[in-house]
């Protein structure tokens, strides 16, 4: 359970505990939000929610973004005469209320403190975002460094393969991608791109705004444990029993992370061994130099950038994770009902939810060109699903327009789709669109007279049905008839299973 504190004056007392938490916790997690803008472009990439930057009437030229919210959680380090605060709170420090002046100098020496560890998600830009906006706001010359640094990235791919080292792969996963592979939790990124210059903050912003910080300890937590494990299996240099006595603990259980640190922090000594162990393996450092902190227009750059900063991608949906709201939202002018289209690559899909009773069509063509896909979507205010990493870096994609099938097999694509997008699936929904072309069925059934006249010359009725006291169903676009047999009920029994109805 996080306790969120919003900071919205130097002189409250959620001040004073941020300023006490900063002093107190060995490990914090970081993360910025600033105003959407999808029309200045600049060295570092204007990138819309969780990193936005403002519109170009309400900022010069070339200039950066002002950041409008900074997310702390801490995971405090507790004495028996500390503040009530709980072990990981979360502060939402709110940079357009609270004085910059009274807040730069304990955000420097948390930025720069050797004794803590920071950790964030592709955080350089957000850094150089604070930096100007501290700067502008009479703060010298904002911040220069932030050491030691973990990027959740590199943490990320040491738990998939600990022998890469502090190397890993260019491409990365999305921070809601890693927190479902890791922590088995759904971070939604529908706020991503709200206006967070706007003020109050909704309950759900604030919410939103906090879990992006709170979990990137919850990662850090996994690791850690990780990590202990791993020296287990190592001979245990002198005073380091304390590590031992750790492991034989329950430390592997989804509420042990907090009951370690506690456990670790009553011999303080022994964490900070720990840690700098951590830090001396896997710790980095971010350091901006000036070319960082002024902005550029550079065509080659800004193209090369555009490809390769894989958090300007996760801003954009381009590694293809759901944002939301979806083109059917009867906000934005649809009629609420989910509609998709498959692309030729998962239409085994596309069967799969017809046969749960969602609109899922198919490419017009056979091998349209991404164009001809995206512009089909569009016209039909259908989400575009696709596996096809590809199609996710055309520079005409609209946002919310294409999500990226992770799952490889049907049952779980079908699985995926619907938790993503939080369809509503009942059992009286299934089997009730036509699989062949998508279509809807007639309002009234046919009985077997009608149905063996509807079919003759077009499809074979057999001859075992003629006896059963059936009704058929047929499609109004193709044509194509149905009747509950073996099949039907074999179907049915499936995907009540498949999207666990009965649970």
């Amino acid at each position: 359970m996080m306790e969120i504190h919003v900071v919205a004056a130097a002189d409250s007392p959620e001040f004073a505990r941020l300023c006490w938490a900063l002093r107190s916790s060995p490990v914090v997690g970081l993360d910025a939000e600033w105003k959407p803008n999808r029309t200045v472009r600049l060295h570092h990439q204007d990138t819309v929610g969780g990193g936005e930057s403002a519109p170009a009437a309400d900022l010069p030229a070339r200039s950066f973004p002002n950041v409008s919210l900074l997310q702390i959680a801490c995971r405090v380090r507790r004495r028996p005469s500390d503040p009530v605060v709980g072990d990981s709170p979360v502060f939402l420090v709110d940079l357009l209320s609270v004085p910059l002046v009274a807040l730069w100098g304990p955000l420097r020496d948390m930025f720069e403190s050797s004794s803590v560890i920071k950790l964030g998600f592709r955080f350089k830009q957000d850094l150089v975002y604070l930096s100007s906006t501290f700067s502008a706001n009479g703060c010298d010359l904002g911040f220069d460094r932030v050491e030691p640094f973990m990027d959740i990235t590199s943490i990320y791919h040491h738990l998939k393969n600990p022998t890469m080292g502090k190397k890993h792969p260019k491409d990365t996963k999305s921070l809601a991608a890693i927190c479902k592979e890791v922590l088995n939790v759904s971070l939604s990124k529908e706020l991503q791109c709200s206006d967070w210059s706007r003020r109050p903050l909704s309950e759900q912003q604030i919410l939103y705004a906090a879990a992006d910080a709170y979990y990137l300890l919850e990662i850090f937590d996994v690791f850690q444990q990780k990590i202990i494990a791993e020296g287990k299996s190592q001979p245990s240099p002198p005073g380091q029993k304390f590590i031992a006595t750790v492991i034989e603990k329950e430390i592997i259980s989804e509420s042990s992370s907090n009951k370690l640190f506690t456990e670790c922090c009553e011999s303080s000594d022994m964490l900070d061994d720990c840690l700098s162990n951590i830090v001396r393996r896997h710790g980095e450092k971010i350091m901006l130099k000036e070319s960082d902190r002024k902005p550029r227009t550079s065509r080659r750059k800004e193209k090369k950038q555009s490809s390769g900063n894989a958090k300007h991608k996760e801003k954009l949906t381009c590694d293809g994770d759901w944002q939301g709201p979806p083109p059917w939202d009867v906000s934005f002018g649809g009629d609420g009902s989910p509609k998709f289209l498959c692309d030729v690559m998962i239409e085994g899909l596309a069967k799969h939810l017809r046969c749960v009773g969602i609109d899922a069509a198919i490419p017009f063509l056979r091998k349209p060109d991404p164009r001809q896909l995206l512009n089909q979507a569009y016209k039909e205010k259908r989400v575009l699903l696709t596996r096809d990493a590809k199609l996710l870096r055309y520079q005409y994609l609209v946002r919310n327009q294409v999500y990226k099938v992770k799952s490889s097999l049907k049952n779980d694509q079908l699985l995926e789709i619907i938790e993503t997008f939080q369809l509503k699936i009942s059992e009286e929904q299934l089997m009730s669109r036509c699989t062949k072309c998508n279509g809807n069925f007639i309002q009234k059934p046919l009985t077997i007279e009608e149905a063996i006249a509807a079919s003759r010359g077009f499809q074979v009725i057999p001859d075992c049905l003629f006896d059963r006291n059936l009704e058929f169903w047929q499609c109004t676009d193709c044509k194509q008839l149905y009747w509950e047999g073996t099949q039907y009920r074999n179907a049915v029994e499936k995907f009540v299973a498949v999207c666990k109805l009965n649970d």
